[in-house]
């Protein structure tokens, strides 16, 4: 394979795949996760994960995360980007977060946002927020590595 055929998964799958084998708690592994996203892909400026409140309150509840710190600790669902993809189960990619009617800013230097939910026996149970200070900054290719890190990370709960 040359190098213009190696894809991100094909470099960060198996890195992901190697954390999550790690004798450590499941927030260390969601924060290696986040470390080494943050590090590989340079529009990536937050990620962090929200966590379904474990008392069963519909709101979302803020996990390990790398970047600026944020007023959104919890997020009722259904408000805000965040809160849709919890109630709809869906991925959502915002490419211009300005246009959006519902989105819930954590700072104004965010331009673009993608959001994957986390599944476990079909029921949610977290997402992934990644926020890039770039516009249109969102690739397909990106889409499908955040999926399968989310499959692979839906083991840890």
């Amino acid at each position: 394979m040359n190098t213009a055929e190696i894809t991100l998964s094909d470099t960060l799958l198996p890195d992901v795949k190697n954390i999550l084998s790690r004798d450590k708690s499941r927030d260390e592994k969601l924060f290696a996760v986040c470390e080494l996203l943050a590090d590989n892909i340079p529009t990536f400026n937050w990620v962090g994960f929200y966590l379904a409140d474990p008392k069963g309150k519909e709101e979302l509840v803020l996990g390990p995360f790398v970047g600026e710190p944020t007023n959104h600790k919890r997020i009722p669902y259904g408000k805000g980007i965040c809160g849709q993809v919890a109630l709809n189960s869906e991925t959502y990619i915002s490419q211009d977060v300005h246009s959006e009617d519902n989105y819930l800013a954590c700072s104004m230097d965010v331009q673009s946002e993608v959001v994957v939910p986390i599944l476990k026996e079909e029921s949610f149970v977290a997402q992934l927020d990644i926020d890039s200070h770039t516009k249109n900054s969102i690739t397909k290719e990106q889409q499908e590595l955040l999926e399968e890190i989310c499959n692979l990370v839906a083991e840890e709960f």
